[in-house]
């Protein structure tokens, strides 16, 4: 078979592209993530890079939170990279410096790891899909996940995009299956530092804790009230940790998109309104909680609360007690 010119045009032209696609010259595996060294090239906002992960990776595990762990360097991990840098006293800026790379890579681990799907990740009982109304959740046992997949995802603190693009092929709602997932290095790390106060920032969208020396002992990306329910201002003071709470509806609270005129109740569940945990404050019906939507932390808006990731709200509340200050303010951007 021969081709016309035009048609060898074309074919040099593919190639050409592919060869300056970040999409085709990044190529997602665990050996790609494991080796790669995060530059202005290789990290970007619009899709999942190696260099993305692995950066990803290593501020997740020193309780620099980016939300999900997604390889995209959007704004959520600038946060969390200017956060790590402010609290160890090195220049902070938008982009990844050598001092702050060579402080991340103390911890050299692999940035992934191999995990066999146990019967317990694939037992469930799944959500055939989660409701968008809160009326419509009222009555359903348990607002546990959508598949094993999202479990999975929300486990290693991944995107399903992330997960589904390191394993190729792969089924995961196989028990006995071996995936590729991103190593958060959860083992052995002890007791969580504990907090002395935590600061909302209502402006930047994001919690930081402090120990008693006023070091950064750890920083989450929130979504933090809205303009129709704003976020409280001032001192408040943690009165109560729930873990696996039931979400009581108040309709005092004139929430937007609820109709319901009577109080009801939506059971325990990771899809649960307020996820995981809820950190009661002491003003009336405001805290600090878990999200079934944790690709929306700081890309929406809550009801006037803070919300994190499940797996952030869990850090964050084994680091308080009753009684630890809350501070919101208002920083300029």
């Amino acid at each position: 078979m021969s081709l016309t010119k035009t048609g060898q045009i074309c074919i040099l032209l593919v190639f050409a592209l592919a060869a300056a696609s970040p999409a085709f010259a990044a190529e997602m595996s665990a050996e790609a993530v494991n080796s790669a060294q995060p530059t202005k090239k290789s990290l970007s906002n619009e899709k999942p890079t190696p260099a993305g992960v692995r950066l990803q990776v290593l501020l997740d595990r020193a309780h620099f939170s980016l939300g999900e762990i997604d390889g995209k360097f959007g704004e959520n991990a600038r946060k969390a990279l200017r956060a790590y840098a402010e609290a160890r006293q090195l220049p902070s800026s938008d982009t990844l410096s050598d001092d702050v790379w060579k402080a991340l890579q103390a911890d050299d681990r692999p940035a992934t790891a191999t995990y066999t799907i146990a019967q317990q990740d694939v037992a469930g009982p799944f959500l055939t899909r989660l409701p968008s109304k809160m009326e419509d959740m009222k009555d359903i046992p348990k607002l546990g996940y959508t598949s094993p997949r999202e479990a999975l995802a929300e486990k290693f603190h991944m995107s399903e995009q992330l997960l589904e693009m390191l394993n190729p092929g792969r089924h995961f709602d196989r028990a006995g299956e071996i995936i590729v997932v991103v190593n958060i290095g959860n083992e052995g790390n002890g007791a969580p530092a504990k907090a002395d106060r935590v600061e909302v920032d209502k402006v930047r969208q994001t919690v930081k804790l402090f120990d008693k020396s006023n070091v950064m002992i750890g920083f989450y990306p929130a979504t933090v009230g809205s303009e129709d329910k704003p976020s409280p201002s001032g001192t408040l003071k943690v009165t109560e940790i729930s873990r696996n709470p039931y979400y009581r509806y108040n309709p005092d609270y004139h929430f937007k998109g609820v109709r319901s005129r009577t109080p009801f109740k939506i059971r325990p569940g990771p899809n649960n309104p307020v996820g995981t945990v809820w950190i009661n404050l002491s003003a009336e019906g405001y805290g600090i909680h878990g999200t079934p939507s944790p690709g929306k932390i700081s890309k929406a808006e809550s009801h006037g609360c803070v919300r994190l990731t499940n797996w952030d709200a869990e850090r964050v509340a084994a680091s308080l007690s009753k009684g630890t200050p809350v501070v919101f303010v208002e920083s300029p951007n």
